[in-house]
């Protein structure tokens, strides 16, 4: 992945980020530059897949290689599948839960193999959907959650509330501070997870105020405050929520409904992918042209 971001993201494009070599498999559509360590868990790393990439003079690419391509219109005898509709399908089945508990330990260490399952169009269609909820949750609806704040005596109005950002399922609410609480958040918004949490404690943890070991960047760079951004971070938990909902109600929750549906041969990522190293043949990188840090499908 490591100095392939330019060549992904140059243009307009979409990217299916996702780890290796962590215990927890994780993954997450993007329209952007990421951080390497976006999905990262332990020792790991992120790669992703995008569906273009672009050359030196800026020349769009498919990164779906025709071999890719052909083994998904042969398999299913339809013409009509497109790259784009693939990249679709993929994001589908990453997200099948069937799929994570059936190669959790090959998720492990190697790039994923995705199977064939009974009724493309029916996976894509769910793809299409998670990808458009995934890259656009700034601009989802927020999930109206009810904020209660503790009335303080006129002595404490000016001292800063303690920052908590602290998940309670069993009583569905995050309390934000030692002022404010977020409540009427439902079950099902903790059930989308990115790793081993949920998308709603992924974002309290990036939120939360740290103390930098070093001294001197302590003491004269460690400005962050957690209530300077506490309107904002309300309002996009509201958003998470939203899309963690919304989610989870894609094709039957959890996540989809898999029970009857048949999983023949498998495409490895890897061989799909132009740029991946060569891994056995089905695997996700060999559908992709990219390097392997971004492997073409």
């Amino acid at each position: 992945m490591q100095y392939q971001l330019p060549k992904v993201f140059h243009d307009d494009n979409i990217a299916i980020a996702f780890n290796i070599d962590c215990p927890t498999f994780s993954c997450l559509a993007t329209d952007a530059v990421f951080h390497y360590a976006l999905l990262k868990f332990g020792n790991g790393a992120t790669q992703c897949v995008p569906l273009y990439r672009y050359d030196k003079e800026g020349n769009r690419i498919d990164n779906i290689t025709n071999w890719g391509l052909l083994q998904f219109q042969n398999h299913y005898n339809d013409n009509s599948i497109s790259r784009l509709s693939i990249i679709h399908y993929i994001y589908a089945v990453l997200h099948n839960p069937s799929f994570r508990q059936d190669y959790e330990l090959n998720l492990q260490r190697e790039f994923p193999r995705i199977p064939f399952y009974e009724d493309f169009w029916q996976w894509s269609s769910w793809g299409r959907q998670l990808i458009e909820l995934h890259v656009n949750y700034e601009a989802t609806e927020p999930y109206p959650l009810k904020r209660i704040d503790v009335k303080l005596d006129p002595s404490q109005l000016l001292l800063i509330p303690r920052p908590k950002l602290k998940a309670d399922k069993n009583n569905h609410s995050i309390e934000l501070d030692s002022v404010t609480t977020l409540t009427g958040i439902p079950p099902s918004a903790w059930a989308y997870q990115l790793g081993n949490r949920s998308a709603l404690e992924w974002v309290l943890e990036r939120y939360q105020e740290t103390k930098p070991k070093d001294l001197t960047i302590a003491a004269r760079f460690n400005t962050y405050r957690f209530i300077d951004y506490k309107d904002m971070v309300i309002d996009l938990l509201q958003r998470v929520c939203m899309v963690s909902v919304k989610t989870v109600s894609i094709g039957m929750c959890p996540i989809f409904c898999v029970n009857g549906l048949v999983k023949q041969s498998a495409a490895s990522l890897q061989r799909l992918s132009q740029t991946g190293s060569r891994l056995p043949s089905n695997s996700l990188s060999a559908l992709s042209t990219s390097s392997r840090c971004s492997p073409t499908l």
